[in-house]
């Protein structure tokens, strides 16, 4: 029984920490070499869509193109907006631009080519998507991909804006 306790207790203070996330502040950088401080971005109190992932992940590159498809609906409908956030290091990060540039993204596409926003963040591996209320706090992140996430991450994206 007290096993019992200590999980319930250590799965609510988990829930507490996480509903109280917020994006940290590290250092990434634009495509054309800017440094951005990651706790700057911001859609005017919209949902934000916080996704990582490499040029060399399959999945990653599935789930971003399988949302490329339906960006624009979800942009009208929600207002809200992605970034994606490749943690190519510097030996790939090279590859990012172009790739990018092939794709039809419209996405706001940061490098973190040192780590800090992933570690910051406790991103083990890709892709790992983080969804931001309107507040800039974390309400929702799921890890891997599995064709038809994306559908779950959009009713979560509606619930915030109060359309479902």
């Amino acid at each position: 029984m007290r096993y019992l306790t200590t999980l319930a207790f250590s799965a609510f203070l988990s829930i507490v920490s996480y509903a109280q996330m917020r994006m940290p502040s590290a250092m990434v950088q634009t495509l054309d070499g800017r440094k951005v401080d990651a706790r700057t971005f911001s859609n005017n109190g919209k949902p934000i869509i916080v996704n990582f992932w490499a040029t060399w992940c399959a999945p990653c590159k599935r789930e971003l193109s399988t949302i490329a498809d339906k960006y624009d609906q979800w942009q009208k409908e929600t207002g809200v907006k992605l970034i994606a956030v490749s943690i190519d290091d510097a030996r790939s990060m090279a590859r990012v631009k172009p790739y990018v540039d092939g794709q039809d993204w419209d996405y706001e596409v940061y490098l973190d080519p040192n780590g800090d926003l992933k570690r910051a963040l406790n991103v083990n591996n890709v892709p790992h998507t983080f969804l931001l209320n309107g507040k800039g706090e974390v309400v929702y992140q799921h890890n891997n991909y599995e064709p038809g996430d994306e559908n779950e991450l959009y009713r979560k994206v509606q619930e915030l804006v109060g359309r479902k």
